[in-house]
């Protein structure tokens, strides 16, 4: 008996979803374009963003250069967001932008194509190229829009998308640490502190400057140590000019001086 119950609920089933795909195809297929844009309009408050889309593509065009196509536009853009297809959703919110300028969804639109760039950005261990063109559109919507109630949401996504090329960059520094090429090591570390100045690695870094500039000294040609040994004293400075009472490096920098400078008293004495 259950058995038939479940079957007959299944056939309801197929024949309601069977008769919503007829009714879709029909209206698909229809001339009567206020019908079709009603019936965009349901599916997209309802949640079918992919048959609001099958009507909104053929609306654009049909009503381009109208207020309705201005809607359309619109509705058409955060459904194709909703599929989170954000690559070709911000390019509807821009092309929302360049077509209605002074419109009164212009600027959410504006944010939503930035915040598309936003959304495609991968994670920190990836290539960052989208992070850059994200910070890029979000800061040209805070000088575009400098009163708007979107300015403290940009500038917290900025925030997080700069921790990301933090990171990356962090790591890419460590990658030629960990390859022994100190050199290149030193200036992406240096590079680093230039780019984020208020880096959470800073104190890290600063202390992987001068361990860096060590082991490269102690490498190099006689020729080339006292330089070398030189810039390991130089950074040294500077570290505890930052952090005079280091917990966690602080033993292991003085370390890395005091060798350095007695070494580089011994290159001077002959």
């Amino acid at each position: 008996m259950k058995a038939i119950k479940i079957s007959g609920l299944i056939l309801i089933f197929c024949a309601a979803v069977f008769s919503s795909c007829s009714d879709y195809n029909k209206i698909l297929k229809s001339t009567d374009y206020n019908n079709k844009y009603d019936a965009a309009i349901k599916y997209y408050e309802k949640g079918d963003y992919s048959k609001s889309l099958g009507l909104l593509e053929e609306l654009v065009s049909v009503y381009r250069g109208t207020e309705k196509g201005q809607k359309i536009m619109y509705y058409y853009a955060y459904a194709t967001y909703f599929s989170s297809d954000y690559i070709l959703a911000g390019y509807h919110f821009n092309n929302f932008v360049k077509t209605f300028p002074a419109a009164e969804k212009t600027e959410e639109c504006a944010f939503m194509y930035a915040y598309c760039y936003y959304l495609e950005s991968p994670g920190y261990s990836l290539d960052q190229t989208d992070s850059r063109s994200a910070i890029k559109e979000l800061q040209f919507f805070i000088n575009k829009y400098p009163e708007s109630q979107r300015i403290s949401q940009c500038n917290e996504l900025i925030g997080k998308l700069r921790i990301k090329l933090e990171q990356k960059y962090f790591k890419i520094s460590q990658q030629y640490y960990f390859l022994d090429d100190y050199k290149a090591a030193v200036v992406s570390f240096e590079n680093v502190l230039k780019e984020f100045p208020d880096t959470q690695y800073r104190e890290e870094i600063m202390f992987m400057i001068i361990k860096s500039n060590y082991i490269f000294a102690t490498k190099s040609f006689d020729n080339k140590k006292a330089d070398r040994f030189k810039s390991t004293i130089s950074s040294y400075n500077k570290f505890v000019s930052y952090y005079p009472s280091s917990a966690q490096y602080g033993k292991n920098a003085e370390g890395y001086f005091s060798s350095a400078k007695k070494q580089l008293e011994n290159i001077e004495k002959q």
